[in-house]
């Protein structure tokens, strides 16, 4: 098959390290990509959310299969614009991914499906929103309603915080994403994610991680994108995990389907657990950035398969084989992420990594500029790895990391606390 992938993060090195590990997959295509991936496989310079442009590479590059790495192309209706020209695709349309480019109507489908989550008010105008922060007090949980890049939430520990956050908002910080705003209940317990297959009918499980949003060592400081992240998530038992799937993901995906926008693609579950019971924080519409480097490294080569199942309408005869084992990711950032950073520092010491089916050096943010690695992002690295125990996953993880040459850069020390 000649497949392309759209994007150029962690996420989409990590998918293609996976896909091509497949003899199915003859040619690999990823655009744009980046330093890392075109190690591996071929780059393109393509605006990945022009749909007409992506279906005409496409067919010009006699594409068998296109896999859509993030939101944005999914929000801005590339799949639509793939399936009506007869390319098979992998990802929402964009009808269904509104679950996770509006976080109002995530909640109204929740309310149909009598899905457990947050209780929750939804806001366009400043004062009223305050209002509701008032009645309701702190902690409290203030969310730009639309796509903010995993940045647009803000986890306010008072009224003033909150009531800042909601001018911030109204005032542009997170642009067109926070001209409306969803305000939640604080929920406690552990976070975790839940990632499932579904191709509009049937839902396959396949796999289930937890991610470190907060940028210093201990969950302090700033959310950011993701610092790192490791699977499984003990959190997430079987029991917990199939009440998931009873309650919340299956009755959401037959309210989709009722509304005649049927789901296709991976689901990204964010649950909140305490004592058992999951409770919904949010749906992602994509793979996530840092867990997608966790799965793949679990998973290998039979993504392709169940991608192309997915793809294809024939979930129900596709199963996922897991070894057992656990890996973990670190993700490696320019100092002063999520603020501002300096983007062009050069990385050394790449060439000397070892990279099998156990440690894998995945590029997020890089380009390749008079033959060295220059940083690009704020989230430049993840260093990925496996083992037999969490410990040993860590224990390669930030051997790996240590073997960077990289001043300019930092990461977080504890990756994988909750469970070790």
């Amino acid at each position: 098959m000649n497949i392309l992938i759209l994007g150029g993060g962690g996420r989409e090195h990590a998918l293609a390290w996976a896909v091509m590990q497949n003899p199915k997959c003859d040619k690999l295509i990823v655009a744009p990509g980046n330093a890392g991936i075109a190690q591996i496989a071929e780059c393109a310079a393509l605006d990945v959310e022009d749909g007409g442009a992506v279906t005409e590479f496409a067919g010009e590059n006699a594409i068998d299969l296109v896999i859509v790495g993030p939101e944005a192309p999914l929000a801005a209706g590339v799949a639509d614009r793939l399936r009506e020209a007869g390319v098979l695709v992998f990802g929402p349309s964009q009808a269904a991914a509104r679950l996770e480019a509006s976080k109002s109507f995530t909640k109204e489908i929740c309310d149909a499906a009598k899905a457990p989550t947050a209780g929750y008010g939804h806001f366009t105008d400043a004062e009223s929103a305050k209002a509701h922060v008032r009645a309701q007090g702190a902690p409290i949980v203030v969310k730009a309603d639309g796509l903010a890049a995993g940045k647009g939430v803000i986890i306010a520990e008072t009224v003033a915080a909150a009531e800042e956050a909601i001018d911030d908002m109204f005032g542009g910080a997170f642009g067109g994403a926070g001209a409306e705003v969803v305000i939640e209940e604080f929920m406690t317990g552990e976070e975790a994610s839940y990632f499932v297959l579904v191709d509009g009918t049937d839902v396959l499980p396949i796999g289930t991680a937890q991610d470190h949003k907060r940028v210093g060592d201990g969950d302090t400081g700033p959310n950011t994108g993701g610092m790192g992240a490791y699977s499984p998530a003990p959190v997430l038992s079987d029991a917990v995990a199939q009440k998931a799937l009873d309650e919340i993901v299956k009755p959401t995906m037959a309210e989709m389907a009722r509304r005649g926008t049927p789901y296709q693609g991976v689901l990204y579950v964010g649950l909140m657990i305490e004592n058992g019971q999951p409770r919904l924080v949010e749906y992602n519409v994509r793979f996530g950035d840092p867990e997608c480097q966790v799965l793949m490294m679990r998973l290998g080569g039979q993504v392709l398969d169940l991608i192309h199942a997915c793809a294809e309408g024939r979930l129900s005869e596709a199963k996922v084989t897991w070894a057992d084992d656990h890996a973990m990711t670190v993700v490696m950032a320019a100092e002063g992420y999520p603020g501002s950073y300096e983007k062009g520092t050069v990385i050394g010491g790449l060439d000397a990594l070892p990279e099998d089916s156990f440690t894998q050096m995945f590029h997020a943010g890089t380009a390749e500029k008079g033959g060295k690695i220059v940083a690009t992002g704020g989230r430049v690295l993840n260093a990925t790895a496996r083992g037999a125990t969490l410990a040993e996953a860590q224990a390669r993880a930030y051997a790996l990391v240590d073997a960077v040459d990289w001043p300019e850069g930092f990461c977080r020390r504890d990756i994988g606390w909750r469970a070790l």
